[in-house]
């Protein structure tokens, strides 16, 4: 882990699995990525039975929320792994929770 450049873009890789979530706070530095601050916690019951595209925006809200005392007038580029979430806001028939996490967002 490194302390953070203030003048570089934040970059937040997210992934969550059946049981929990976790995000990495990264900087990249002469094409290689510093850890900056990791975060993660497990399901609750209830969102377990979320489906994969819930959990995988649940973890993006969750890690902006984790690090917005890093992130906060500054880039940030966010990875994850699921492709669906490209299209949320083109959906025509979201579920209510995945239209308010896109408005935190």
């Amino acid at each position: 882990m490194q302390s953070s450049d203030w003048n570089l873009p934040f970059e937040i890789m997210c992934d969550a699995s059946n049981y929990t979530i976790g995000a990495v706070l990264g900087q990249r530095r002469e094409w290689k990525t510093f850890v900056v601050y990791y975060a993660g916690r497990t399901l609750n019951n209830a969102q377990m039975n979320y489906s994969t595209t819930e959990k995988e925006l649940l973890v993006v809200v969750f890690a902006l929320d984790k690090f917005c005392t890093y992130i906060i007038s500054s880039s940030v580029i966010v990875f994850t792994d699921h492709m669906a979430l490209k299209y949320l806001l083109s959906k025509k028939d979201a579920k209510a929770r995945l239209l308010w996490w896109i408005l935190l967002l």
